[in-house]
């Protein structure tokens, strides 16, 4: 009984001593393996982080470039149909403006383009 009391105490002692065993070993693998996982995550997420920076200070100059060039742009030439206000009366030429035809435009021509505003606008379009 003595010979097994004492491998057992020397077992338990070797776990503490350094001692190294095969189930050791492949945890010592596995340890080396996870840290280097961790330092290519964290050099994964510094090179991202780099990247965002640089793009961020990238971005100030051209979202100034970009902000004077929608000035520019009016976007009243942008939109095909009428955003004024309206008359008491409607005139011919406000008329026109909402239709999206020249004033001088024919019957023909202006049924079209009421055809088609209403058809737009229908509630039961789709």
């Amino acid at each position: 009984m003595e010979g097994a009391a004492g491998s057992s105490e020397g077992l338990r002692y070797a776990e503490y001593a350094g001692v190294p065993t095969v189930a050791g070993k492949g945890q010592a693998e596995l340890d080396r393996g996870l840290a280097r996982t961790m330092i290519a995550v964290g050099l994964g997420i510094a090179t991202v982080a780099f990247a965002g920076r640089y793009a961020f200070h990238l971005w100030k100059p051209l979202e100034q470039a970009i902000t004077e060039t929608t000035k520019r742009i009016s976007s009243s030439s942008l939109s095909l149909y009428y955003k004024g206000g309206f008359e008491q009366k409607m005139s011919r030429r406000e008329a026109s403006l909402i239709l999206g035809v020249s004033p001088s435009a024919g019957k023909a021509k202006i049924r079209t383009a009421h055809r088609r505003i209403m058809i737009l606008n229908h509630p039961d379009k789709g």
